[in-house]
């Protein structure tokens, strides 16, 4: 019985009730109609006998199709079709039963008996269809109306405006209005279109431009503002959401059509806040696939392949179907998590497989590289904490230059087809020593990739990767939730930023595009002022910079500079696009091979006071920046 009427019991006990005065009213009438109101005794009779079993037809038929189960506030042309069908064929199963099985098996006196002229069925067919079609869009115009009527008075919790006058817009009202508008009352419609300005959809007034937006807000009472464009491109969204983050409203975002899974996805359940990566967001990255297929029934060796730019990796890298991932990391946790996330989602294909080490021990690594016998490579494992480093220079030298140097000797030695670096764009002209170090890193794998006879090594340079440990952005959200103070090095410090998911596409594509010893660029457009970010964030969270929000400035921290760069200016000459315009390539600049040689084969005689001074004899360029 619960499962009949499942969580709307009342409103389907409503409709079979109203449904059985319906058709014991519709034969009652009609009969009567037929019979000019002047009955026979046998008519009489079977209205008593004939009509109970023509309403338990009836309502068994709209029972099996499910017209006591349906959602009759989202009601539309199926629904209707639905209850013409089941109207119909009960009008002729009534009959067929009433004449064929009734009249000649169970009551074969006519004395006591008498079948209706086949019109009753007829009519009858014609006004059950009219009045249960009618009685249930009076319900849904009448939930309609009262939702309106709150609206209109302003009682919901919260005012909304909508941007975009669009089909998304339009959609969203709509399930708004289904919903009686229980989670806000949209009052106004902001639209790039001038010429929608002054229409209505569903009601809700198209009040002015995107640009007057913040005037609307005040004339308004606005609380919330859901962005409703999908179709809009990344710098126009941005803008749009720079306006928007301003006026100090609630801030969310619709989703972008191909986010819905299916035709009965609701988007008001898909609405979700904006986030401060919104306001960053570029074109997104397209990938070739044809390029990507390198990677297709491999073997992959993902290290540092636990942490959030690794294990995005192993995640954009199981889209292009592997045999197997082998997960190379020091640290189980991370690396244990992410197998049970990828075993639920792609259920053994690709085979994930752990293997615990580092990257510093090479006998570790020919171990794992005599197991699986890897045909691609991406070497995530380093150490890139830019203070950390600063204080822990003999570390960060023997993870990121001698655990490169490792893996890409291993890459070698077992016929690696292709192996890539994660780099970053603090290797360009450095001031810290995590910066010196993927430098090295970059030379160790051009150094690779001219000796190495089969394998081609090539490496990744891109900026700062939103959300990944240690960003600036889980940083200023923790201390948001203290209450601030949000603190910034300095108010002219602006950096390149990229989201985990970019940058591993980005990595991905490039191990299909080496052809050996490049460095890989993505165009990352303009550089971001952190002073910009940490006031957007805090907008977006509810507050005020500097009312609510205090914003410190604790000068430039050790190895920090106020920009960062992509390129350095030797390579600029032979900086060329790829086949994806969004990705440059830098060509290989000239190296002392027998000096790298030299100097990384004594690192482990180094002292950590001599750090400095052996990354500045392989990176002459750099520049570390004394601790204050």
């Amino acid at each position: 019985m619960n499962k009949f009427f499942g969580e709307r019991k009342l409103q389907n006990i409503l409709f079979l009730l109203a449904d059985i005065v319906i058709i014991n009213g519709s034969y009652f009438f009609c009969v009567f109609l037929h019979e000019i109101f002047s009955l026979t005794r046998q008519e009489v009779q079977w209205l008593f006998i004939g009509t109970p079993i023509a309403t338990l037809i009836y309502i068994s038929l709209f029972a099996t199709r499910k017209l006591y189960q349906n959602m009759w506030k989202y009601m539309g042309f199926y629904e209707v079709v639905n209850v013409v069908f089941c109207a119909s064929l009960g009008t002729v199963l009534t009959w067929a039963f009433q004449k064929y099985v009734l009249e000649m098996l169970i009551i074969k006196n006519r004395e006591i008996y008498h079948h209706p002229q086949f019109a009753v069925y007829i009519d009858a067919l014609m006004i059950i269809t009219f009045l249960c079609v009618g009685f249930r869009t009076a319900y849904t115009l009448f939930r309609a109306f009262r939702s309106d009527s709150k609206r209109r008075r302003g009682e919901a919790n919260k005012r909304i405006m909508i941007i975009g006058a669009g089909d998304m817009g339009s959609a969203i009202l709509h399930e708004m209005s289904l919903s009686g508008f229980k989670f806000g009352a949209p009052v106004v419609i902001v639209d790039d279109d001038e010429a929608k300005i002054g229409s209505y959809i569903r009601g809700v007034k198209v009040g002015g431009t995107i640009e007057q937006m913040p005037a609307l807000v005040k004339k308004y009472d606005i609380n919330e503002i859901i962005f409703c464009i999908p179709s809009a491109d990344a710098a126009r969204k941005r803008e749009i959401l720079e306006i928007a983050v301003k006026t100090g409203c609630n801030l969310k975002t619709a989703p972008n059509i191909d986010e819905l899974t299916g035709i009965n996805d609701k988007i008001s359940e898909r609405i979700r806040k904006v986030d401060v990566i919104d306001l960053l967001s570029r074109p997104e990255i397209k990938l070739d696939t044809e390029v990507c297929k390198y990677l297709t029934g491999q073997t992959v060796l993902v290290t540092g392949g636990g942490g959030s730019i690794g294990s995005e990796l192993c995640r954009q890298i199981a889209r292009y179907a592997p045999e197997r991932i082998v997960v190379f990391d020091i640290y189980e946790n991370n690396a244990f998590t992410l197998k049970l996330q990828m075993d639920r989602r792609y259920h053994g294909a690709p085979q994930i497989d752990i293997r615990i080490g580092s990257v510093r021990d090479i006998e570790r690594l020919r171990e794992v590289f005599e197991e699986f016998h890897p045909s691609s490579v991406f070497h995530a494992a380093a150490h890139k904490h830019v203070p950390i480093m600063e204080d822990n220079p003999y570390e960060a030298v023997k993870n990121n230059v001698l655990g490169t140097y490792n893996t890409a000797k291993c890459a070698d030695e077992y016929g690696v087809k292709n192996f890539i670096l994660l780099s970053t764009d603090k290797a360009v002209n450095p001031t810290n020593v995590m910066g010196a170090t993927k430098r090295v890193a970059e030379l160790t794998i051009q150094h690779f990739s001219k000796i190495s006879k089969g394998t081609k090594f090539a490496a990744v340079r891109f900026g700062n990767v939103l959300g990944s440990n240690g960003s600036v952005i889980p940083i200023f959200k923790e201390q948001l939730e203290h209450g601030g103070p949000i603190t910034v090095t300095h108010p002219d410090i602006t950096r390149y930023f990229m989201t985990i998911p970019e940058a591993s596409q980005l990595v991905v594509q490039a191990g299909g595009l080496a052809k050996g010893g490049e460095i890989f660029v993505l165009d990352m457009g303009e550089p971001v002022r952190i002073i910009d970010l940490a006031e957007n964030l805090i907008r977006l969270s509810g507050f005020e910079p500097y009312k609510d929000i205090e914003i410190q400035f604790t000068g430039l921290r050790p190895g920090e500079k106020l920009y960062e760069e992509l390129s350095l200016e030797e390579e600029l000459d032979g900086r060329r696009k790829t086949q994806n315009d969004k990705i440059f390539v830098t060509a290989p600049l000239r190296i002392d091979d027998e000096s790298l040689e030299r100097e990384i084969n004594s690192i482990p005689q180094l002292k950590p006071e001599e750090c400095r001074e052996f990354l500045k004899r392989l990176v002459p360029n750099c520049n570390f920046r004394k601790m204050n």
